[in-house]
């Protein structure tokens, strides 16, 4: 079973609250996605801890329901 993109929105919306989220289905088959995350939760941090971030927001989904994300995390100016 696919993840929608509008689940890993609210999972992200849910722990970063003032992010700006924009989620693209690469392939059509709701298992590969490239999302861009705008977020103040991310300053300060270095990439890796960024989309570690993303991760743990998704719950444990990514590598299972969730099969792709390609991440691009922004701190806003």
């Amino acid at each position: 079973m696919a993840m929608d993109a509008n689940e890993i929105e609210r999972l992200v919306k849910e722990a970063f609250p003032d992010a700006h989220v924009v989620i693209v289905d690469l392939a059509g088959d709701g298992d590969h996605y490239a999302a861009r995350i705008t977020s103040e939760a991310f300053k300060g941090k270095t990439r890796v801890q960024q989309h570690q971030m993303v991760y743990a927001a998704l719950k444990g989904n990514m590598g299972g329901v969730l099969h792709a994300l390609a991440l691009e995390t922004i701190v806003p100016k």
